[in-house]
């Protein structure tokens, strides 16, 4: 149960204060971010903290949800002490975090029972081709919006369960199979910060499940039977605005400090944006990038490749999206980086790609993990087209740059096409929108102007904006229209037929490796 007397002490400890903040966690694929938020919307403190990504065989990705629990743990300390705040200063905990990564946790021990499946593995391709051939795909897309693709979270939890039935009959671990509970990694942090009193979710994490009926707003029976994961213990779905429980650790906070802004990275940068008309539209550049536009309170259906995600849930009512998934684009940066060594900063890149005039014919295809949008080609591997003897390093990099601007490109053709509005502003954020060759770039490519805020850390400031509406912190929306700053705008400067030869290229390289 919920701790409701901690918590109106809490609400109270903190108006006694001049000056009160937002706690914000980023929990992302890389690692996490603490955040200190003031009522201006400026960060004031950050702390991060990286945790380990496994690779137990080729195309499977995990993560240790206790490593990133842990992590969470550490990084809120270490921004309380490093700002010399009091906790009575702390107004809330806000949470955005990497969607559709799943976890199963035992609800008696606490402890997860497989390390946390990562929404760019790999390891469920066939089982969603079984289900595929079965007829389910067109119900799937029907209830979720959703594509049947192992990037979603259903196919995860069903590979879980099996393993751990695997397990009991080689009679190793001692697991409860009627006990387990399942949740993306905002689950798994609530469920540890209230001391496992509170399972919850938000819509925009539940609707990344495949398994939670985006028309009803439910989870809904037939897709639990679809992915045969009947046993394991589903969260409660509440909006981003609410509040989901209080932190139950003494020695982390004297007092219990409210949890509530959660919501989904993508969505979290969509709200931060300031998003929040229909037709508006951001980029979040990570690990992979998210192509998002608002299109109001009636979904749209996509057939070419988008998915209709919720753009977020207040006070009971959702607001939906189109959402172009782009697999790899900052993770192609790194593996340009870690796996061929060809530099070793991301300036020092910028600097290589901009030594050369154009990319020469040079083409990175990074289909390490298969391609998203708009392809959804499972199967596809990486490639390099185009090298010639005078190629080198440089090529490479700004191929591997390129990739990035020619994915959203394709993303936001369709967007436009499925939607009917054409996009001639795109808001950007994420480490990748402050490289202004690729800005520059991506502006070339879209022939529309690129807007990068003046804050950083949209996924964190749109969690905290959604927190503070909750507990009276900001009292309107419209009070949020003067907190977020518009500081560097791209406009096209490459002719759009040279653009347009361009993506021709990279087009037909692309043929080339799905073909």
């Amino acid at each position: 149960m919920e701790n409701n007397t901690a918590s109106q002490h809490s609400a109270a400890s903190y108006k006694q204060h001049d000056q009160a903040y937002i706690l914000a966690v980023d929990q992302s694929t890389s690692g996490t971010k603490t955040l200190l938020i003031d009522k201006s919307g400026n960060i004031i403190s950050k702390y991060a903290i990286e945790h380990a990504q496994i690779y137990p065989q080729p195309g499977w990705v995990e993560h240790d949800p206790m490593e990133i629990y842990r992590n969470v743990i550490h990084a809120i300390k270490e921004i309380v002490k490093g700002s010399g705040i009091a906790t009575q200063q702390i107004a809330v905990i806000t949470l955005t975090n990497q969607r559709e990564t799943a976890v199963v946790w035992d609800s008696a021990t606490g402890l997860p029972v497989y390390n946390a499946i990562v929404w760019q593995c790999r390891r469920t391709t066939d089982l969603c081709a079984v289900l595929n051939d079965q007829g389910y795909e067109i119900q799937i897309n029907a209830k979720t919006g959703l594509v049947l693709d192992p990037y979603f979270s259903a196919s995860k939890f069903r590979w879980i369960c099996d393993h751990v039935q695997q397990m009991k009959a080689m009679g190793k671990g001692n697991i409860h199979t009627d006990r387990l509970l399942a949740g993306t990694i905002d689950s798994w942090l609530i469920w540890k910060l209230t001391g496992g009193a509170v399972h919850a979710t938000d819509y925009t994490n539940a609707s990344r499940t495949s398994l939670f009926n985006i028309h009803t707003l439910q989870w809904d029976e037939e897709l639990i039977e679809i992915f045969g994961v009947g046993n394991l213990g589903l969260p409660q779905v509440k909006s981003s605005n609410e509040i989901y429980g209080y932190t139950a650790d003494p020695e982390l906070f004297a007092d219990s400090i409210p949890i509530s802004g959660v919501i989904g990275d993508s969505q979290a940068a969509l709200f931060g944006q300031l998003c929040h008309q229909p037709g508006m539209a951001k980029a979040t550049y990570g690990t992979g990038t998210s192509v998002m536009m608002n299109i109001g309170e009636k979904p749209v259906a996509s057939v070419n490749g988008l998915v209709t995600a919720i753009a977020w849930g207040m006070d009971g009512k959702v607001n939906y999206a189109l959402e172009g998934i782009i697999h790899c684009t900052g993770d192609c940066m790194k593996w340009v980086r870690d796996q061929l060594g060809l530099f070793t900063d991301y300036s020092e890149a910028e600097a290589q790609a901009e030594a050369l005039s154009d990319n020469e014919g040079v083409y990175l295809i990074p289909a390490f993990v298969g391609l998203g949008a708009p392809y959804w080609v499972p199967h596809a591997r990486a490639a390099i087209v185009g090298m010639s003897r005078s190629s080198g390093k440089s090529h490479i990099i700004r191929a591997a740059m390129e990739s990035i601007a020619y994915q959203v490109r394709d993303t936001v053709a369709l967007m436009e096409a499925e939607s009917g509005v054409p996009i001639v502003q795109l808001r950007v954020d994420g480490g990748a929108a402050g490289n202004r060759l690729l800005m520059q770039f991506q502006a070339d490519m879209l022939q529309a102007e690129i807007v990068k805020p003046s804050a950083a850390e949209l996924s964190a400031i749109g969690s905290a904006f959604l927190g503070g509406l909750c507990i009276g912190y900001w009292n309107s929306i419209d009070e949020l229209h003067g907190l977020v700053r518009a500081s560097i705008g791209y406009t096209p400067t490459m002719d759009k037929r040279v653009s347009d030869a361009f993506h021709e290229g990279w087009q037909k390289a692309v043929q080339a490796v799905i073909s």
